[in-house]
């Protein structure tokens, strides 16, 4: 089949962020690869064989699946896995065409066990020091990406693992899943952005509780405090991901990406300012062809086709 037509548009409203992020990548580098299109698009195993990028295609066209897959350590983020998250997340971040993405697991009943231990065992002070600001900095790309971000969790979501998932815009989990941050039991604190997400999202009260005592949640227990958006019986999480993934790409591209910088930004502001972010956002879907097709499919009674124009 014919070659996938080169990643070329970047962010313009993250750039500041973006060269802030870069400075941590130092000791952990990116690396250029090449891609190829068949059915899917898939990051080559040269780069990363644990972290596999695919561009779901025909119906589902604008999706974009990162695979967690290293089953003899459980997900577990070792340097390798990292700059193959790294490198997957900026290769989204780049590529106009991806409008909805979704982290998930190859590995039955684990999402990511957190950090390689074993790997870190065998790092300097500094080397751990450098490792997870690149973590924590690999995260907030994560955050930071101007479409949705699905995480897709069946079993253990724990330390790094969670971080990751707090990360995304959505979680979604089977009733197996096992969430936590457990640092705590080592010794150290959830360092990839755990104890700044975790309370903005369930409350001071409740993540001081999971942080201190590091125990593991349940999936049922995790809705009910909203760590996730949806608890689904376990095996089930990844159909219930793509129903909301595939939701999302009907919507109008630039919409979506407006309401979430609206969401993001919004939410850390005074409410003046917060409303004059809203109007911002909403000036910038008004003149678009994709405004008026949604006008004019309303009136036709047919579902809208956007383009993101």
């Amino acid at each position: 089949m014919a070659a996938l037509t080169a990643l070329t548009k970047s962010l313009g409203y993250y750039c500041a962020k973006r060269s802030k992020i870069s400075t941590f990548s130092q000791n952990f580098p990116s690396h250029n690869s090449r891609f190829q299109t068949l059915r899917t698009l898939i990051l080559e195993p040269s780069l990363s064989e644990s972290v596999k990028l695919n561009r779901i295609s025909d119906y589902d066209s604008g999706i974009v699946e990162v695979n967690l897959d290293r089953p003899e350590a459980k997900n577990a983020i070792g340097k390798d896995m990292l700059s193959g998250l790294r490198h997957a997340f900026e290769a989204i971040d780049r590529d106009s065409s991806a409008r909805v993405v979704m982290i998930s697991s190859s590995i039955p009943k684990v999402f990511c066990a957190g950090a390689d231990l074993k790997e870190r065992k065998k790092m300097t002070a500094a080397e751990v020091h450098s490792f997870v600001n690149y973590l924590r900095s690999t995260f907030s790309l994560i955050e930071e990406l101007q479409i949705p971000t699905i995480a897709v969790i069946e079993g253990a979501a724990l330390g790094g693992g969670l971080e990751m998932a707090l990360s995304c815009d959505l979680r979604i989990c089977g009733e197996n899943a096992l969430l936590g941050l457990p640092e705590t039991g080592l010794a150290i604190i959830p360092g990839a952005g755990g104890t700044q997400r975790l309370p903005r999202l369930v409350g001071k009260s409740i993540a001081k509780d999971i942080i201190f005592t590091g125990r593991r949640i349940g999936g049922r227990d995790a809705m009910s405090m909203g760590l996730v958006n949806y608890c689904v019986p376990a095996g089930e999480a990844h159909p219930k991901a793509l129903e909301i993934a595939r939701e999302i790409n009907q919507k109008g591209p630039i919409a979506i990406r407006m309401a979430k910088r609206a969401i993001n930004e919004g939410i850390e502001r005074e409410m003046v300012s917060a409303l004059d972010l809203e109007e911002e956002c909403y000036e910038q879907t008004l003149n678009t062809k994709d405004r008026l097709e949604g006008l004019a499919a309303f009136a036709e009674k047919r579902k809208p086709i956007y383009t993101g124009e």
